[in-house]
């Protein structure tokens, strides 16, 4: 029985409201009625349903126009059931979607159904294999807007498949969401790089979320020690980024809307550059690292690699090798953005230090955009890139003298900015600033101390004056960490917050340490450094008994304690002594 174009031209205007009302109106409800518009188009779309079930029962099993009806029905039984997630009906969308998947099972190659099939197996996770099938066959996908229109003899067999393949790249963000969820971050980043590829190849993607997108990517690739596909997506970011720039740059007119794009242009941009500041720390650490754990035979005993594509997978790996071979983008030259840094671990002073400058230039361009005034966190997190720039690099510098001068680099940019801020709004960040200052002036008494040793000369009271402040400053900055914790009584709590109880125990074992370090001749100075000292250790020994479980944190630290809270009692009794001896 052939349907009457009525009928038809009815299904047709009630589609186009359902699909104004899901896509336009509903980002216009007011917050007291979120769903009102998606409500309306479930009323519609149920009213249809009866319409095509009715026109369903009047078709014989072997009908021309039969197909194109379930297509339709198929399409109205998904919406039905989108709507119903959406609007938190879980179970009634549930059904509406098993309703669809019975219409698709039976039919899911006809072109009718294309698009409805894979846009139903995205909810069930299925999309892949019906993908690949489908296009293998050869047959021409149905744009289910059209199934609604009157004339079927109008279709446009190059459009479809262009909407087609734009639905298969959505659904292959989807897999991306669904592994990244279920744990399996190296199949999602297939997935992610794939679908970056796919929209680059058709031209079908915004330029800023592109680049954006890319460069996030890469942040997982450099976290797996693929530093080879890191930098490539980052060349490819850079690469769209600056294509879209020159497009800017080349439109005359200048209004809101221009003027808007070039400022996400610059806040983009320097997160991309960040992104790139990254890259290059965690390439200083890793080959750190990889250089601590091998320190003999680096080439012939150590088995990392910086490629993903020549990792050994495992036999249940759900990656293939030739997966991880295609992480990249063949329509892209990006020689000259790779060429600026390394994508293989680091060996010799020189190979940091063009990674290092490499960094600044990247953080200078990022604090462009990001300035004190107007974001300061951002800012502050870049300062604290910039400083730890300095301090990876000292592991590869052998002169003590050199690796004094990068570590009072890095103490300048924090204590600068540090000096800015209120704690009160940036306590965060005023907690890993002094922590690290504490550190970092550690370090430089242990440089300075190593080279007193060293010198056959008696050493001058200048010379003694520096490591007793800079002792005095890395006390001063743990003290200032420590004291972050007490509330307006002045009061430590009992217990910290894990994310910061193991700092706070090794700060007070680091100022129990450095009290130890004090250089002088005057034994009452010694009772008193003596004494702090004990006090200090002490303050571990008790949080540790009453917070039990807290010693684990700092296994090694907690057997110096123990072994200093028995000695240094001794030590100040004798003090004591000499001290009376000499009155």
């Amino acid at each position: 029985m052939i349907i009457s174009k009525e009928a038809l031209v009815d299904l047709q205007e009630k589609y186009e409201k359902v699909k104004k009302l899901i896509e336009e109106d509903s980002k216009l409800d007011p917050e007291t009625e979120p769903f009102l518009s998606k409500y309306a188009a479930r009323t519609i779309l149920i009213s249809m349903n009866a319409n095509l079930e009715n026109l369903l029962r009047q078709q014989g099993q072997n009908s021309e126009e039969r197909i194109k009806l379930l297509g339709m029905n198929s399409m109205i039984q998904l919406l039905l059931g989108i709507v119903s997630i959406d609007t938190e009906e879980l179970s009634v969308g549930e059904k509406h979607l098993t309703k669809c998947k019975e219409i698709i099972d039976k039919n899911e190659n006809k072109p009718e159904i294309a698009y409805v099939t894979l846009n139903m197996h995205n909810q069930f996770e299925e999309a892949e294999r019906f993908y690949l099938a489908f296009k293998e066959s050869g047959q021409i996908p149905i744009d289910p807007n059209e199934l609604f229109v009157h004339n079927l003899e109008t279709y446009n067999s190059v459009s479809a498949w262009e909407k087609f393949e734009k639905l298969y790249t959505l659904t292959l963000y989807y897999l991306a969401q669904i592994h990244g969820v279920l744990g399996d971050s190296l199949k999602s980043s297939v997935y992610c790089h794939i679908t970056l590829k796919r929209q680059l190849e058709s031209e079908d993607y915004d330029a800023i979320d592109w680049a954006l997108n890319c460069a996030t990517l890469s942040q997982f690739f450099m976290e797996v020690n693929g530093f080879k596909q890191a930098r490539h997506h980052l060349a490819a970011s850079s690469y769209i980024i600056q294509k879209y720039e020159d497009e800017l740059n080349n439109i005359i007119e200048c209004n809101e809307n221009h003027n808007a794009k070039i400022e996400n242009f610059r806040h983009r941009s320097a997160d991309i550059a960040r992104c790139w500041a990254k890259y290059g720390l965690l390439l200083m650490y890793n080959s750190k690292e990889r250089l601590l754990k091998h320190t003999e035979d680096i080439d012939s005993h150590c088995t990392e690699i910086t490629d993903l594509s020549k990792l050994t997978l495992k036999e249940d790996s759900t990656v293939r090798i030739e997966d991880l071979k295609q992480l990249f983008f063949p329509s892209l030259s990006l020689e000259s953005y790779e060429e600026n840094i390394t994508d293989q671990f680091l060996l010799t002073f020189d190979d940091a230090k063009k990674v290092f400058l490499n960094i600044q230039i990247w953080l200078n361009k990022a604090q462009e955009y990001y300035t004190l005034e107007t974001l300061a966190s951002d800012y502050i997190e870049i300062i604290q890139d910039q400083s730890q720039a300095y301090d990876s690099l000292v592991f590869y510098e052998e002169n003590p003298d050199n690796q004094a001068k990068l570590y009072k680099r890095s103490v300048d940019l924090l204590e600068n900015v540090i000096s800015q801020v209120n704690p009160t709004y940036y306590m965060q960040y005023c907690r890993q600033i002094w922590f690290r200052l504490g550190q970092t002036y550690s370090d430089m008494v242990d440089i300075k101390s190593d080279k007193l040793k060293e010198s056959d000369s008696r050493p001058t009271p200048h010379t003694l004056n520096k490591i007793n402040g800079l002792i005095e400053k890395s006390i001063h900055n743990f003290t200032s960490f420590i004291d972050s914790f007490r509330n307006p009584k002045k009061e430590l709590p009992k217990k910290i917050d894990d994310d910061f109880q193991k700092p706070f125990l090794q700060a007070y074992f680091h100022i129990g340490a450095l009290h130890g370090r004090y250089i002088t001749l005057d034994k009452t100075k010694q009772l008193e450094n003596c004494e702090a000292s004990l006090n200090a250790y002490n303050q571990v020994g008790i949080y540790c008994k009453e917070n039990t479980k807290a010693g684990e944190l700092i296994p090694s630290e907690l057997g110096i304690v123990k072994e200093m809270l028995q000695l240094l009692p001794i030590k100040a009794i004798k003090l004591q002594h000499e001290i009376r001896q000499m009155s």
